[in-house]
């Protein structure tokens, strides 16, 4: 088990983490998908291409990448394409995971990455939308972190009880 600690906010995140062999077929089968993914990502500025893939509850999986634009920040994370793709496109299906995968250029490695606030915000949301967990699988440290759910990506959450 792996343990990230800050003293600032006391507040301990654990995770655990897989090889990528110890991982289920259908994690590893989506996280196939992430990566392809990649290859749809328009990054000419950073270089950064990221890809992510939904599997929704009927079977079906739903990819995202990142798409930047010279008018920062209008561009938009992979992960908000795939969950917004899934919502209009799936609305009355829930989303059982998200794969998140990046590579630095065209280089053949993965590297570590984790979402952003914003994307932690909107997976949430969407979590709490369908009223069932989403499973978060990423790389982290070189091998995969694999959550059972969203909420734990975003402590002190703003969140609907928030506009109350």
């Amino acid at each position: 088990m792996n343990k990230i600690m800050s003293n600032e906010t006391n507040f301990n995140f654990q995770f655990e983490t897989f090889s990528r062999d110890e991982l289920s077929t259908e994690d590893t089968q989506l996280i196939v998908h992430a990566e392809a993914a990649c290859d749809t990502a328009y990054a000419p500025y950073s270089q950064f291409t990221v890809g992510a893939a939904l599997l929704l509850a009927n079977g079906e999986v739903v990819i995202g990448s990142n798409q930047e634009n010279a008018a920062y920040p209008s561009g938009m994370c992979a992960e908000r394409v795939a969950l917004f793709n899934a919502a209009s496109n799936h609305s009355k299906v829930k989303i059982k995971k998200i794969a998140i995968t990046a590579r630095k250029s065209d280089a053949a490695q993965y590297i570590d990455v984790t979402p952003c606030g914003s994307c932690r915000q909107v997976m949430l949301e969407y979590e709490e939308l369908q009223d069932d967990n989403i499973e978060v699988l990423f790389a982290v440290n070189g091998s995969w972190a694999k959550l059972t759910n969203t909420a734990v990506l975003l402590p002190f959450s703003f969140d609907k009880t928030s506009l109350k």
